[in-house]
């Protein structure tokens, strides 16, 4: 997989939008899963959404259904969180992830994914 550059945060108003990137310099296979997960300081980190490419399976936490969208440019090897109607308890550093496990296992879990990129911050003030 290689490295993950994760890129697009920063500072928006409560209701605005945002999209992150997760660039990779590697290929992109059809069994990877991909996801961006969030951490604010002292907590632990946690997951966001999941994209298991074969079959574009999805997955969100509950907090961000209907707003956030992650989907994929496989001709860019680029991943995406798509945020919308970004609220100030959405602030937080977020990072991209992959795994390469089962469909099943596309999950928001943070031990099972094993390539992280940087974190990039969103801050949304009210």
């Amino acid at each position: 997989q290689g490295q993950l550059v994760a890129s697009g945060g920063g500072s928006v108003q409560n209701g605005g939008t945002l999209r992150l990137s997760c660039a990779a310099s590697g290929v992109i296979e059809s069994h990877y899963c991909l996801g961006w997960f969030r951490q604010t300081p002292g907590e632990e980190r946690e997951g966001v959404a999941a994209l298991y490419i074969l079959g574009g399976i999805t997955t969100y936490t509950d907090s961000v259904k209907g707003r956030f969208t992650i989907s994929l440019d496989n001709a860019k090897n680029t991943w995406y969180l798509q945020m919308n109607n970004l609220k100030p308890e959405d602030t937080a550093m977020y990072y991209c992830a992959a795994a390469t496990v089962a469909p099943m296992m596309c999950l928001l879990t943070v031990p099972m994914y094993g390539y992280w990129g940087q974190g990039t911050q969103v801050t949304v003030s009210s």
